[in-house]
């Protein structure tokens, strides 16, 4: 298996275990690789849910730019609800998992299709 192999096993067992979700393989791949190389660096493959100006950049850059979502509320809300879901305890949030809670939060898989 490959390095990003072994990535993508490891959020799919973040997301059974510890987000109570069975994860859709084919689109938790594609977000990861969407993640680019920062899912090999040990700092930008993390997101921070105590971090107010990290949360911001998953809401512009991934959720306004990416997903093609209007500014508003309900995006910081969905993040608080990702976040909360996963853990706020939980040290390593990991970013590909973050954005593909997100991305079906939002119902947005077409934008990986």
């Amino acid at each position: 298996m490959s390095k990003r192999d072994d990535l993508i096993a490891k959020y799919a067992d973040d997301l059974k275990n510890k987000c109570g979700m069975s994860p859709d393989m084919d689109l938790l791949t594609k977000v990861t690789i969407g993640c680019g190389p920062s899912i090999y660096n040990a700092d930008a493959s993390t997101v921070s849910g105590s971090d107010q100006s990290e949360l911001d950049t998953v809401k512009n850059n991934f959720l306004i730019k990416k997903l093609g979502l209007g500014d508003g509320p309900k995006l910081d809300e969905a993040i608080d609800a990702v976040i909360t879901t996963y853990g706020k305890s939980e040290r390593n949030k990991y970013r590909a998992v973050v954005y593909y809670m997100l991305t079906k939060h939002f119902g947005k898989e077409s934008v990986y299709g």
